[in-house]
């Protein structure tokens, strides 16, 4: 997996939509079905925050680290 993340976009992941996503978990109620969909959505910003890496990124064939796109 290479990284295919620019600094901002998890930057963005990690430190705003994360913790918003929890934010809305807890105002919609954490056990309601709504609450359990934002903390997943919250996990997948976390861990591709972290990583580097998203999926859907891959697949569209999109970065935003600034590299050129291998096929």
């Amino acid at each position: 997996m290479e990284r295919n993340e620019g600094l901002i976009d998890r930057l963005v992941r990690v430190l705003v939509l994360a913790p918003l996503l929890v934010l809305a978990a807890v105002a919609v109620g954490v056990g309601s079905v709504a609450g359990i969909v934002a903390l997943a959505v919250a996990a997948v910003m976390l861990v591709t925050g972290v990583s580097g890496y998203c999926p859907i990124y891959a697949v569209l064939h999109r970065r935003t680290n600034g590299s050129p796109v291998s096929n």
